[in-house]
This record gives C-alpha cells, sequence and structure tokens, in this order.
C-alpha cells in the first residue's frame, strides 16, 4: 500500500471520531494512534464539551485509549486538525516519531514547532477535516474561542 493511500486510510478513522464528537454536541476533532505499519492501537475525539474536561482534546483522549505502551516512537498519531500546543507537548514528551495532520489551514498550532524538533509531520490537507471544522466554528463560534480560538 502506498503511503499516502495508508495515511488517509489513517485519517478514516480519525474521521469518524471527529463526526462522532459532532453528533455528541463536542468539536468535531478526532484521532487516532497507529503504529508505523497501520495497525490501529487506539482512537478518540474531543470531548471538552461532552465531559466538561478541557483536558480532553482528540489527541489525548486517543493517547489515553491506548494505555502504557514500550515506546512511542514507531507511533503514528493522527489527528484531523494541527495539534495545540497541548497534544504537540504530549507528542514530544512521549517521542510520538509521526504526526499525520488532516487539515492546518484552519489552525496551524504546534506543527512547524513538532518538525522543527524532529517529528515527521505529514498533512493531508483534507477538505473534508477543513469543512467539518469550519462549519462547526460558524454555528458554535464562542464554543471553538473558549480554547483554541481567539477567545
Amino acid at each position: 500500500m502506498a503511503e499516502r493511500e495508508l495515511h488517509e486510510r489513517m485519517l478514516a478513522v480519525a474521521l469518524e471520531e471527529a463526526r462522532m464528537s459532532r453528533t455528541e454536541g463536542g468539536i468535531p476533532i478526532g484521532a487516532a494512534l497507529f503504529t508505523r505499519d497501520g495497525k490501529l492501537v487506539s482512537r478518540g475525539h474531543n470531548r471538552r464539551v461532552q465531559h466538561g474536561d478541557p483536558s480532553i482534546h482528540g489527541e489525548t483522549d486517543a493517547f489515553r485509549r491506548a494505555g502504557r505502551q514500550r515506546s512511542y516512537r514507531d507511533m503514528v498519531m493522527v489527528t484531523t486538525l494541527a495539534p495545540c500546543w497541548y497534544c504537540s507537548g504530549l507528542v514530544r514528551q512521549f517521542r510520538i516519531g509521526t504526526v499525520v495532520v488532516g487539515e492546518s489551514r484552519t489552525f496551524s498550532g504546534g506543527v512547524h514547532w513538532l518538525r522543527e524538533n524532529g517529528v515527521e509531520v505529514i498533512d493531508l490537507d483534507s477538505s473534508e477535516c477543513r469543512e467539518l471544522l469550519e462549519g462547526f466554528i460558524a454555528e458554535k463560534p464562542e464554543i471553538w474561542n473558549e480554547d483554541i480560538g481567539e477567545g
């Protein structure tokens, strides 16, 4: 399987999670953790609104659901949106080697910082990810601005 095809298959899992969050009334950001060869380890989505917990971002939810791993160096974190500083810190803290980003136009987060610190970042520039989040922001800007936006 070509690398781009593998990354798009991985992103499809994160997109399912983002849609689930949206259905639950939350921010449509999803994530998944995979082995480098594409085996799903865990998946999760942003649950800040649903649980009233500002620390449950998509990446942190997927990371927590993965349980304890001996090493994260060969893991791939896939997320529908560029990771914020909090989630970028998680990637660096646990030395996750690769981050696949659905899109970074809506929010660029810590993408440049991750790259500067040796993390391979692959941005798929997905219009589907962008449209899902832009629709949410237009509908509920006050929720977006609480955490990641300009609030």
